[in-house]
């Protein structure tokens, strides 16, 4: 068989790949020989990491809609159940209720894999590992790895080599979860008449994108009097024949925008593809998605912990932070990009004694210290939904929340493709020299603190905003955020770096070209 580098396999801490033909190019590497190896390198290192051996080992397996889910689904319960390990079929399922899987009495799982691969083409998929104290980290991934190569390289495995075949039963893991959200609800709304149903009288629809969320409104919503009759693409479908499930994507949110108004909902919700990303839309088709949904879920916050630091990933706007610590009271730390990064600043904030409840990116990933800092889409909808429902009584609606937030005039992202080799070396090389230029241009000033790539305002006579560069998390690319708070702002800055960035031969810069002329 063709050997595969399984360290390419790796996406920070998930495992992404390519698991089904159908794509000119891109090959399968994510495929039984593969997943098998993976499947029996988590089991080796979850046994080393809870001190119990193979056979007393319980580990739940869901997946999303992705078409290639049951294959591969089948391969991890095969190679698991070989080395021994009782093993919870959860069947279509979202990845925070995988997380849950380890701390719901019914389950009690010492670990669990939610087989995704998010907003991906659908001929993508992977895994998110995890244990009872949440994801695993980009390290944990690449241990799993190295025992799967050295399983690979020895082709036994003696931690899964038993006598005695582990166990296979099926739960509906969904179910428990729904009805954990609609305790979470019917708790946090407390109607003095209508404690069973307190969303009655309320129009919401759900935008599953046919990936795994369709049970929100069926499971969660519905029983709890709302109605969802106007949701939309909540059948699980693989292929994603309307539009991607990605909150972050235009033609995902414009959908939902126009299916608000169509209508006539009080307030949509639209999930990705595991659901542990999730955004919103006002009553009047408005989106509240990445700087608002920043702003939406501090506001929810800071009601109950004034002072809170929230910590975001390090694009966003100026005007975010205005609202978080002008408006609200509470601080606001701009950290990296990546969903464990910002997660796990937010957890080191706590144990050194600085009170952190939320950290959440722009893209729709947000975990409060309340729900075990899991990034959990459907979490922060039913945070919403509570909130939405108290609103409601006093004859107010979701964007009151919010309408201090000021929004930048403009804004533009360019993501720049460098060619060749060392490319991390190569960006880190442009970065340092673009912070240089910054230091000793007219009309910028290089912002402090910063923790990833560079960040630089300009003055009013410069374009009036900010621009942000810094290196993708994983390919060859070096995004950059521009935002203005005056017309045509995007182009005079644009117009600035790019007479700073056009020596740099390896950088592919047709995007900010053609944006300038």
């Amino acid at each position: 068989m063709l050997r595969i580098n399984l360290k390419k396999l790796q996406n920070g801490s998930d495992i992404r790949g390519i698991a089904i033909e159908g794509v000119l190019g891109e090959s399968v590497n994510l495929n039984e020989f593969t997943a098998g190896l993976l499947a029996k390198g988590f089991v080796t290192w979850l046994s080393e990491n809870t001190g119990k051996s193979a056979e007393n080992l319980k580990i739940s397996i869901g997946h999303d809609s992705r078409i290639s889910a049951s294959q591969l689904k089948n391969t991890l319960i095969q190679n698991m159940t070989d080395c021994g390990v009782s093993v919870i079929d959860c069947g279509l399922s979202s990845t925070p209720s995988m997380f849950m899987s380890t701390i719901f009495p019914d389950f009690t799982c010492d670990g669990a894999v939610m087989i995704t691969a998010s907003h991906l083409p659908y001929n993508r998929n992977g895994f998110k590992f995890f244990n009872k104290d949440g994801g695993l980290n980009k390290k944990d991934i690449s241990q799993i790895i190295t025992y799967a190569e050295e399983l690979e390289e020895n082709d036994a495995n003696e931690a899964c080599n038993k006598a005695v075949s582990g166990t296979v039963i099926q739960a509906d893991l969904i179910k428990v979860y729904s009805d954990f959200l609609k305790d979470k609800i019917k708790e946090g709304i407390n109607h003095k008449t209508n404690y069973e149903k307190p969303l009655t009288g309320l129009k919401i629809l759900v935008d599953a994108g046919n990936g795994a969320g369709g049970f929100y409104a069926d499971k969660v919503l519905a029983p709890l009097g709302a109605d969802t009759s106007c949701s939309q693409f909540l059948e699980p479908d693989g292929t994603f024949p309307n539009h991607i499930p990605n909150p972050e994507d235009k033609e995902a949110m414009e959908s939902i925008c126009r299916a608000v108004i169509k209508s006539k909902a009080d307030f949509g919700l639209i999930f990705d593809t595991d659901v542990d990303r999730s955004s919103a839309v006002d009553k009047h088709g408005n989106e509240i998605n990445r700087n608002s949904i920043v702003a939406l879920a501090s506001a929810l916050v800071a009601e109950v912990h004034p002072g809170t630091t929230i910590v975001t990933d390090s694009v966003t706007s100026d005007g975010l932070t205005e609202f978080i610590e002008q408006k609200l009271g509470c601080k606001h730390l701009r950290f990296k990009r990546g969903y464990k990064n910002v997660i796990n600043e937010s957890i080191r904030l706590n144990n050194e004694g600085t009170d952190s409840q939320l950290a959440i990116e722009t893209s729709g990933h947000a975990a409060l210290k309340e729900n075990y800092f899991l990034d959990d889409g459907a979490y922060l909808a039913t945070k919403i939904v509570i909130k939405a429902a108290k609103l409601a009584m006093e004859g107010k609606t979701l964007d009151s929340l919010i309408e201090d937030l000021r929004q930048p005039m403009e804004s533009k992202e360019f993501r720049f493709a460098i060619s060749g080799e060392n490319f991390s070396e190569y960006g880190d090389n442009i970065i340092s020299e673009l912070e240089l230029f910054a230091h000793v241009g007219p009309g910028m000033t290089v912002t402090f603190p910063n923790y990833e790539g560079v960040r630089i305002s300009f003055d009013t006579s410069n374009g009036n905003g900010w621009c942000l560069l810094r290196k993708s998390l994983h390919d060859p690319i070096m995004p950059m955020n521009i935002e203005s708070d005056s017309p045509n702002g995007c182009k005079i800055i644009s117009n600035i770096l790019y007479s700073f960035l056009k020596k740099y031969d390896r950088l592919n810069l047709t995007k900010i070209e053609d944006f300038i002329k």
